[in-house]
């Protein structure tokens, strides 16, 4: 299994031999997982801002349905649900991926070490398995730019290791809204093991873990319904070499109504309706997704070992949108109003690492290669025929677009003294895009054309542990994030072909932490600053089509605390804080219609990066009266969102309260697990995302009242 967060290119990794390590009673995480934080108390070893979310807590009282659920407990982490399947979730990292409105943008994403982000930066996360999830590690700041094309961070889920017996389980959740969800596990050990191996720890030869997902529900707004299956095949296992392998297999079968974004106007009347055009048009949206993974680590020696990772996956998007028939009658350029794409992909990641003695100080090199391709075949279709509209009509788009990724990579960890730890790294990429236009007529030229961006991306960190439970950390890096094709698809100039005036974003950031963990307590703090150039903006929305320009520069600086800890053997708080500062501080221009001048509307610098919330807090309070129950009453603060560039209009603030609890017992033969929720308690009216600088002033997507949440799962152990 690849290793987590910063050993896919990075290895700030297992700690080096000789390195100060964890105490004895640290609780070690699966030992045969090669991870930057190998226990709780490794991460003090690290000159990063990294977390990580463990099984409890991904699990606890929540239906595991996607990862807004637990990524609040993150400072500098949103994650937005949309309640909007057709779109995916919102997340960003230290305001970086905002933006997006579909998808995931500026944040690169991985699960069990497989990529989810394409090489363009493009990224999904409706195939997660949180069913079956172990860990969530997050990586946030200047170190993410070691993962090449992104910004912000880095997320990555890794499926937890099966028990010592065969355990099968089943489960159900029902909630508001017609929400329904069954799920099946199977998971298991396997190969021989000596009697009484078990009982003594040692593990078997590998595990297989099976999990498969059935969720439906009508949606909280009209329009809103979907359905989406998936499954996970995880198989792992040693080599008779002492290496291990995994092989990872996930599909997804998504169909999703999408009711769009309202505007104040629409809010105000009724929360819960659907955009016009949404309607008129019974805009939704198909997924299938099949992926393949598989990845090998090998000892060569005492000193050297080799890992390669590989994976390749199709999938298919087919999308009926709302834009108005009389936009493409009037343009013949027009790429018409459905969207069928059909997208391979594969790639490899393979890396080599020493470890050895530097002027008699452990030492640590590692450096490899990465190389990654996305194939698409792009259609377009009128969304009209006749009068009809909503179906699939005449063709006005046919494309084949190829995007690569190349990129080289090394790392150096040296411990120069007993409490310190020094790391300095570089990341080489370069991402090449080219469209072959197959759809040319008398008054649809060839727009065939490529474009190729590179840079290199240094970073360098340094960590002092100042007590055996006390880290103080620096590090800096610069990194950089192309525009995705999507954003590369339409010109200011009206014209046909790729955006080749569009160049990417550059960030230069930096950052001040520490960490520490006692017996019952712990906490972190980080202060950062990020100064972006070319920042990458939409200055119009013309007829369905978002244009992006750069927008000059920009900065994100912030401060995140975090904290958790026992109150009593009983009682359990945690909590987050982000402050966010994040404003454009170069002038530029929007307008309506392409291209734009400084007569149009004019951002003046000083503006705020919409989609942020400049305050973001969150706080736990858990009460375990028993070894089998936990009552819990959650809360967070979420400031006001500018929706628009300009900042003209915004998303209120608001405060939001959930009361959960679970119970775990036995009976029947079985093991039990059941828990209730109500979310929104005082049944607030929440905006709980936005789409950023949406066309037509379709800003706002709002969040459920008061609702409720009830499931129940079993769980068998064939000892």
């Amino acid at each position: 299994m690849r290793p987590s967060l910063l050993a896919l290119a990075v290895a700030i990794v297992a700690p080096i031999p000789g390195m100060a390590q964890a105490p004895d009673t640290a609780t070690a995480l699966d030992p045969v997982v090669v991870t930057a934080t190998r226990s709780p108390d490794d991460a003090l070893l690290v000159p990063a801002a990294i977390d990580v979310i463990d099984a409890d807590e991904i699990g606890r009282a929540q239906p595991k349905i996607d990862l807004s659920e637990s990524l609040h407990r993150v400072p500098g982490v949103v994650a937005r649900d949309r309640q909007n399947y057709a779109q995916d979730l919102q997340i960003s990292i230290r305001g970086f991926g905002a933006r997006a409105t579909f998808g995931v943008r500026g944040v690169r994403l991985y699960t069990d070490g497989i990529p989810a982000t394409m090489p363009d930066g493009q990224g999904q996360v409706s195939h997660f398995p949180l069913e079956s999830a172990g860990r969530i590690e997050v990586l946030r700041g200047p170190f993410s730019a070691l993962y090449g094309n992104a910004s912000g961070g880095v997320i990555s889920l890794f499926t937890a290791a099966a028990p010592d017996a065969p355990l099968l389980r089943a489960g159900v959740v029902a909630g508001d809204d017609g929400l329904w969800k069954s799920s099946l596990s199977f998971h298991t050990p396997w190969g021989r093991r000596e009697p009484g191996a078990r009982e003594s720890g040692q593990p078997a030869d590998g595990d297989f873990l099976l999990d498969l997902v059935d969720i439906e529900s009508d949606g909280y707004r009209e329009h809103s319904a979907a359905t989406r299956r998936s499954g996970q095949a995880l198989l792992r296992g040693t080599l008779a070499s002492d290496g291990r392998y995994t092989l990872l297999l996930n599909s997804l079968d998504l169909q999703a109504q999408d009711p769009q974004g309202l505007t104040a106007e629409q809010l105000r009347g009724d929360r819960r309706a659907a955009s016009d055009g949404a309607l008129a048009f019974d805009i939704d949206k198909s997924v299938r997704q099949h992926q393949l993974g598989a990845r090998i680590e090998q000892p060569l020696s005492d000193d050297h070992a080799l890992s390669v990772t590989a994976h390749g996956g199709n999938r298919q998007t087919a999308q009926i949108l709302s834009v108005p028939v009389v936009v493409q009658r009037e343009n013949a350029l027009h790429n018409g109003g459905v969207i069928d794409l059909d997208r391979d992909y594969f790639g490899i990641d393979g890396r080599w690492r020493w470890t050895t003695q530097l002027w008699d100080r452990p030492f640590a090199l590692t450096t490899g290669v990465e190389y990654a391709v996305a194939d698409e075949h792009r259609l377009g279709f009128e969304n009209f025929i006749g009068e009809r509209l909503g179906v699939v009509g005449a063709l006005r788009r046919d494309e084949r677009n190829r995007v690569t990724g190349r990129d080289v990579y090394v790392q150096a960890d040296w411990e120069p003294a007993e409490r310190w730890h020094v790391n300095v790294g570089a990341r080489r990429s370069q991402v090449r895009f080219r469209s072959r236009d197959r759809f040319i007529t008398d008054i649809n030229p060839d727009d065939s054309g490529q474009l190729e961006y590179s840079r290199t991306s240094p970073v360098a960190g340094v960590l002092f542990r100042a007590t055996d439970w006390l880290s103080v950390y620096a590090n800096a890096g610069g990194g950089f994030e192309t525009p995705t094709f999507s954003e590369l698809a339409y010109r200011s100039d009206g014209l046909g072909g790729l955006n080749d005036a569009l160049r990417p974003a550059r960030s230069r950031n930096h950052e001040l932490g520490l960490r520490a963990r006692r017996e019952r307590l712990q906490y972190s703090a980080a202060l950062f600053q990020s100064r972006t150039e070319d920042e990458l903006v939409v200055v119009a929305n013309d007829g369905g089509r978002s244009i992006y320009d750069n927008a000059g520069a920009s900065r994100r600086r912030g401060l995140e605390l975090a904290a958790a800890g026992a109150l009593s053997p009983h009682w359990h708080l945690a909590g987050s804080y982000t402050f966010l500062d994040a404003r454009y501080l170069s002038d530029f221009a929007v307008c309506a219609q392409p291209p734009c001048a400084d007569k149009d509307r004019l951002i003046e610098a000083g503006r705020h990066i919409p989609g942020l919330s400049r305050h973001f807090a969150w706080t736990e309070l858990r009460w375990s009266p028993t070894a089998g129950t936990d009552i819990l009453l959650d809360g967070r603060f979420v400031d006001r969102v500018y929706v628009d560039d300009g900042n003209t209009e915004a998303a209120p603030a608001y405060m939001r309260f959930d009361l959960a609890a679970e119970r775990r017992f036995d009976a029947g033969g079985l093991e039990w697990r059941g828990f209730v929720r109500i979310n929104n308690l005082f049944d607030r009216d929440i905006i709980g995302s936005v789409i950023v600088n949406s066309g037509g002033g379709r800003y706002y997507e709002p969040a459920p009242g008061r609702n409720w949440l009830i499931g129940v799962s079993a769980s068998h152990s064939f000892d």
